[in-house]
């Protein structure tokens, strides 16, 4: 799988724990509703430093947001 929708997918499933919307989450990380969704579904690049706001909007470190399964999965040719 794609790292682009392996950082998305995470990101939806936290926010979805922290029963928050895409709108909810974007204003709390100061970033666009629509960037939001376009990084859940895999088609945006996201940076590092937007991966660490959206963590703390989520009030979750990066250690417990990249402890997920599908990131201990080598992901050959990804790109």
């Amino acid at each position: 799988m794609d790292v682009k929708l392996k950082i998305g997918q995470r990101i939806k499933e936290l926010r979805e724990e922290a029963t928050m919307s895409q709108k909810d989450l974007a204003y709390t990380a100061d970033l666009d509703r629509s960037y939001i969704a376009s990084v859940e579904n895999g088609q945006r690049n996201i940076s590092i430093v937007n991966i660490e706001k959206i963590a703390v909007a989520l009030n979750v470190t990066l250690k417990i947001f990249f402890n997920n399964v599908e990131f201990d999965k080598h992901t050959k040719g990804s790109k």
